[in-house]
């Protein structure tokens, strides 16, 4: 994933733990305990609350201040 195609905070997270190795860890061991990680629900979260480009209709993001 490119900056170019960073939607929030989420996307930058995740890429930052691709790049440290940390998501392959990750799904490693919530492949041997069979427990979903968390990390899309917790991309999107961050991504919904630290946006990097407006959303129709949404008066609250960073890029309008």
């Amino acid at each position: 994933m490119t900056s170019n195609k960073w939607r929030g905070l989420g996307d930058v997270v995740e890429t930052a733990a691709k790049a440290t190795g940390v998501k392959a860890v990750v799904e490693k061991v919530a492949k041997a305990t069979g427990r979903d990680c968390g990390c899309n629900k917790r991309r999107e979260a961050l991504n919904k609350l630290v946006p990097f480009k407006k959303e129709a209709g949404d008066g609250l993001h960073a890029d309008e201040a």
